[in-house]
Formats: structure tokens, sequence, C-alpha cells
């Protein structure tokens, strides 16, 4: 408990709540000026923007999470898909469409061809990273299963495709078994605390192993000392009051940062959607309105300048190319929520997957529109090749000197999948964004380098990167 306590101080995190409730206009203004530095905020500055009603000072708020993230990564978007291994769970958790009650469900665990075949699909759509994600069943889903899982991910290839980089969403490990994943070549580890509200927590979490809060909240910690260093966490708005879940999130993060020196290097911020036989999730106890879930990322974006802001396929189009202009830097596109799902084209309702997805479109459509809106899309796998993670990683992210590989690697993995997978109209609206995004590297010397990384792409190469 004293642990718990070190990493989530519930009482501290109420009080700060308490005491920000009235706080001037000026002085939120003040706090937004001062996060623009990248200094990122205090739990009591952040409570206080988390307050905010004012509709100039929200404005406000989201014009610099922009700037912020833009001074840091860029405008590039990085694109991702999850890659569901299988739906069998132990656990009953109200809002999720796995839970153990779901009888309804067709569970099933993807076997080594399936999830080849699961891969090439991704591939043929110009995925380069892949989320795998699984249900908790330790008999079906261990740590034996999942090393061959990303065994046989890793050497499937066509033609110029193929899988770069693979992060990891599933249960709590032990040390032993973090030191396996980390040896199989992950990228980074996810795992979402879903509520750090522990008598909620309790409350969704009825039965199974997941119920152990201590043990979730500390997973993290494991991977870590495993040599994991690039860990992401996460919450599922909606289960309970945001303004905690996010001084919560932000109290998580310094904690791995006074204990390990770096912070997560993603942060997710699902919110609950509908799901089959869950019964909280069509009417979330908590449910977070699309203005404030705006003003939360914003949020999010000043309080942890340095990580990637990640927002999956529950948020319907509109929305989703919204957000992208507050903070958020990585994003999946054209998600199945189901084992099997990509091969067999799934349904995409409540009925079938883990949950409902909102923005059904396509991976080109994703990468017309946000191209079209200006962003670069990224397929990018440079910095988890090259090493540049962890402490490394953080020292070019937080002073903003990360998007001096960012901006290149995602014109160059960007040209890629139009060379390969590009229409004729999605390559015009690709050529024109690279040459504008080239002619933007202020470095002469990296500039030049770019433009003929890209002639060699033009000739076959593959796989270019800085």
């Amino acid at each position: 408990m004293k642990m718990q306590r070190e990493i989530i101080p519930i009482e501290e995190i109420k009080q700060t709540l308490k005491k920000t409730r009235e706080v001037s206009a000026r002085e939120a203004g003040s706090i937004i000026e001062k996060a623009e530095g990248l200094k990122g905020l205090t739990p009591d500055e952040a409570a206080v923007l988390l307050h905010c009603e004012d509709k100039y000072l929200i404005e406000s708020l989201c014009r610099a999470a922009e700037r912020i993230k833009e001074s840091i990564y860029g405008n590039r978007l990085v694109l991702f898909a999850p890659l569901y291994l299988t739906n069998t769970c132990v656990n009953n958790c109200l809002y999720c469409g796995f839970r153990r009650d779901n009888l309804d469900l067709e569970r099933r665990v993807l076997s080594e061809e399936e999830i080849r075949s699961e891969t090439e699909t991704l591939i043929r759509d110009g995925h380069k990273r892949v989320l795998v994600v699984a249900g908790e069943s330790p008999r079906e889903c261990g740590i034996d299963y999942l090393e061959r899982a990303i065994k046989t991910i890793y050497s499937t290839k066509i033609a110029h495709g193929e899988i770069r980089r693979i992060n990891v969403n599933v249960a709590p490990l032990n040390i032993g078994e973090f030191r396996r994943l980390k040896a199989a070549g992950i990228g980074t580890y996810q795992l979402f605390q879903e509520t750090y509200h522990l008598p909620t927590y309790q409350r969704v979490h009825p039965s199974g192993p997941k119920r152990d809060y201590h043990n979730r909240l500390t997973a993290l910690d494991r991977a870590m000392e495993a040599g994991i260093d690039d860990v992401g966490m996460g919450v599922l708005f909606g289960l309970y009051d945001y303004r905690f879940e996010v001084l919560a999130l932000l109290y998580h993060a310094q904690y791995l940062e006074r204990k390990f020196g770096v912070g997560p290097h993603t942060v997710s911020v699902p919110r609950i959607e509908p799901a089959a036989y869950a019964p909280i999730s069509a009417n979330p106890p908590h449910a977070v309105t699309d203005a404030d879930f705006m003003k939360l990322i914003a949020v999010l974006r000043l309080a942890i300048p340095y990580t990637g802001i990640i927002l999956s396929t529950r948020e319907n189009a509109g929305l989703r190319d919204r957000l992208f202009h507050i903070g958020v830097s990585q994003i999946s596109a054209s998600s199945r929520t189901s084992p099997g799902g990509y091969t067999q084209g799934e349904d995409t309702s409540v009925s079938n997957g883990q949950f409902a997805v909102g923005d059904r479109r396509t991976t080109t459509e994703v990468i017309r529109d946000i191209s079209k809106d200006g962003f670069s899309p990224s397929f990018c796998t440079a910095c988890y090749r090259v090493g540049r993670t962890g402490q490394e990683f953080m020292d070019h992210a937080k002073p903003g000197h990360i998007q001096k590989f960012c901006l290149p690697n995602s014109i160059l993995s960007f040209k890629e999948y139009l060379l390969d997978y590009g229409g004729e109209e999605l390559r015009k609206i690709g050529e024109s964004l690279i040459e504008k995004q080239t002619a933007a590297i202020q470095d002469t010397h990296l500039r030049k380098a770019t433009l003929k990384k890209l002639q060699e792409i033009e000739m076959g190469k593959r796989d270019l990167y800085f």
C-alpha cells in the first residue's frame, strides 16, 4: 500500500482538485504561457487547466497544445494498426466485450498460420508498425505464445513490405517474462491502468487476476527493471472523473521519471465505447463529453510534452481530425478489434470485437485526409532500430530536437508507402506534400541527404532512415 501511495497519492490528488477549483483566468493564462517552454506542468497547474470552462481560455489551451506538439515532433502523425491475437480472457471487466461472462462471443486464439495471414493483410495495407493485443489467458496466451507470435510477425514479408516494429499491449508479466519480451524484439510495452481510482477499479473488475490493482500499477516498474525502456500508459476515460485520471497519469509519469530517469514513451486516451455484454459500456458512469475530451488531451500535451499521445479508432473520423490538431502524435488506422478481423473482414458493429469502432475509414482514406490537412503521415521505426529509446530518446525529445529525425524519416517512410501502396490520386497529393515538407527541412546538409535518399527509394531501395 505504501508503494501505491508513492505512485498515486489519491488523497493529494483530491485536495489538489479541490483547491484549484476557483482560480482566475489570468493565472490559467499564465500557466498556458509557461507551458510553451516545454518544461511540463505541475499537478496543481494541470488541475487549474482541467477546471477551465472559459471558451477563450480553452481555445488558447488547444492552440498552445498544437504548437507544443509541433515544437517537439513537427507535424508528423505516426500510423499503426492493432493486431489482436486472442479474445480469450479470465477477467470479467464490466466495460469489455472480451469479458469472461460474454458467453455469446466465439473465442479464438490465432495459430501461427493465422497470425501470418493477419500480418500479410496488414503489410498489403502498407503498415510497418503493429500493436499486438491479447486477452488475459495465461494458459493459452503466455510468454511462450507471445514469443512465437512476435517471431512470426517479424518474419512475414511480402515484396518490399514487412512489419518493422511491434509494440505490445498484454496483461502484466513478471520480470523474467518481461526480459523475454524484450529479447523478442518489442518496441514499447503498453499497459493501461483503466482507472487509477481504487474503489472504482475494484468495482469494474469484479473477478479475475486483473482485480489486483497493485500488480497492474507496478507492472511498468517490472518492465523497466527488465530492460524495456519504452513503456506506455493510459486510462479508459469514462470510468471515473477525467480530472482525477489526468492528474493520476501525471503523477505516474513523474514517478517513473524519478525512479528510472525516463517517463512514459506514450500515453493513450481511449474513451469507453459500447461492447457486447459489457454492462457499463453503453452508459459510462463518468461519460466524457467531446469538449472535455479535447481539453484533457490538450492538458496532457502541456503537462507531459515529450510523450507520444495515442488516439485510437474508437473516436469518429470528424472528432479524430480535430484532435490531430491539439496534441495527438500517433494514430491507429483501419482497425479491427477481434482475432482474425483483418483476414475475415471483421464486422465493426458492437456485437463483434472488443469495442465498437468509430472511425471506419480505410488506411488509404486516413492518409489522404491527414495529407490534405498538412500532416506528414509517418510509418517511421527509426528510433527503435538505431537504439534511440529510453533516456536517449528523451534527451532528444524534451528539448524538441527529435523532430530533426522525425520530419525526414516521416518523408522517407511516406515515399515508400506512396510507391508501394498508393493509388494515383494519393500519389499526387503525397508527392506535393513531400516536396513541401522536404523544402521545410532547415538544415541544408540534412535536406540534401533526404533528397538523396528519396532518389534511392525511387530506384528501389527501401527502409532508409536517419
